[in-house]
């Protein structure tokens, strides 16, 4: 499987390990860069969550919180766009890969870890979109014949899963197949054979395995309260239906021993019967226990909670390749291109901390380039401006975001009393 853009390091890690190979009268100012270009990207994604937030809010409302007006089918289906659109945008910026079609297709297809089946059912689903982030391959042992027998299996765990699911607008709306609206979810450690319990239109279904452990015994005990308790009432039951019928013109003697002999056969059947269902039922219970403790235990958020954590991913993620890209090319002792500024970190961080991933270095020069904070030839030879100015810079860059007119200044009218 290929590298990923997710590096697997905090920001706050980040800074630290660029700080730490700089002259110690450099750290503090490098420190202080950090703040700041950390505080831009804070600020950029907070302007930019309010607006996701507010659609967020139109198509999945939250109970606790009052509206003015009820929304509109054009208004849901416009924020319904607008969610999509910067979902799969932040879904991007935080390192996440977006899950094709085939991938799921293959999980449903390959043998999961849960000892469950699992069915999904579609009809209700309008707009499906999984995302991934964080690849590892995992090995568990797994027992069968009741832990008698074990075997390790290999399979592949995703470290965070996201979840979006549109629903088709419907008029005959139940709870349980609603019409319109979306479900927004985000899972971890979640095996790739195991994606579709993720869905909220699973259903638990018997497998082979469970039907055979049910019905095998159920036929074996059927065939022996068959011939101990029910083949003296089977009998006197035939002999009743005959006479009722008009096949058996001759009555049919009941005595009390005979009318024991019916009831405790009937007793025995409707016993018997009763084990059987409580042992489906059981083993359908013992099965939903399991999913739903899967899915418990793997919940990391539902609703505008995970947009929250995209936002801050984003953020944090802009903030690392920034950091990274610009420390690079400050210290570099040659100058680099583009692509060797990805060769130089990636190396790096493989060399020091054993960690593989594809670091993003168009994103990185891109923040420097609007910040103005990157140096460019027309060999496409790369620079970083002196960390002093590039201080100097951010917060002018700053100031400029919160700048309010001074009454009284030029061209802004005063209000006397």
């Amino acid at each position: 499987m290929d590298a990923e853009h997710f590096l697997p390091f905090r920001k706050s890690t980040v800074v630290a390990l660029c700080a730490g190979e700089l002259p110690a009268d450099e750290r503090e100012s490098f420190l202080e860069f950090a703040r700041l270009l950390a505080a831009m990207a804070q600020h950029r994604i907070h302007v930019r969550g309010e607006r996701v937030l507010d659609a967020y809010e139109i198509v999945d409302p939250a109970e606790d919180v009052r509206t003015v007006r009820t929304a509109t089918a054009r208004d849901r289906a416009d924020a319904r766009a607008v969610v999509e659109r910067e979902l799969v945008a932040l879904a991007a910026e935080a390192d996440f890969i977006r899950i094709e079609a085939d991938e799921i297709e293959q999980a449903f297809a390959e043998h999961d870890l849960m000892k469950v089946r699992l069915e999904v059912e579609d009809e209700s689903i309008d707009t499906v979109m999984f995302f991934r982030r964080g690849t590892r391959p995992c090995t568990e042992e797994v027992k069968s014949f009741y832990g008698l027998r074990r075997r390790t299996v290999e399979f592949t765990s995703y470290a965070k899963v996201l979840v979006y699911i549109a629903f088709t607008e419907r008029p005959d709306a139940t709870e349980r197949e609603p019409s319109g609206g979306v479900l927004l979810k985000m899972f971890q450690d979640v095996p790739r054979n195991d994606l579709e319990m993720l869905y909220p239109t699973v259903r638990v279904r018997m497998r082979t395995k469970d039907k055979v452990l049910i019905g095998v015994p159920a036929v074996l005990s059927g065939l022996v309260v068959l011939a101990t308790k029910l083949l003296a009432s089977l009998g006197l039951m035939v002999l009743l239906l005959a006479f009722w019928v008009g096949i058996r013109e001759e009555t049919v003697r009941l005595d009390q021993a005979a009318l024991v002999t019916l009831f405790a056969g009937l007793a025995a059947l409707g016993s018997y019967l009763w084990r059987q269902f409580s042992k489906f039922k059981n083993r359908k219970i013992k099965m939903l226990k399991t999913l739903q403790e899967h899915l418990y235990f793997r919940n990391l958020g539902n609703g505008a909670g995970v947009f929250h954590h995209l936002l801050d991913a984003a953020a944090e993620s802009e903030v690392k390749e920034t950091l990274l890209t610009y420390h690079f090319l400050r210290t570099a002792e040659q100058p680099l291109t583009a692509a060797g500024l990805d060769r130089v970190v990636e190396q790096w961080f493989g060399r020091h901390w054993d960690t593989t991933f594809d670091f993003d270095v168009r994103g990185g020069l891109r923040t420097l380039r609007q910040l103005d904070l990157l140096t460019e030839d027309e060999q496409g030879v790369l620079g970083a401006i002196a960390l002093p100015e590039a201080k100097h810079r951010l917060d002018r860059h700053w100031d400029n975001l919160f700048h309010m007119p001074v009454p009284g200044a030029a061209g802004v009218p005063t209000v006397s009393r």
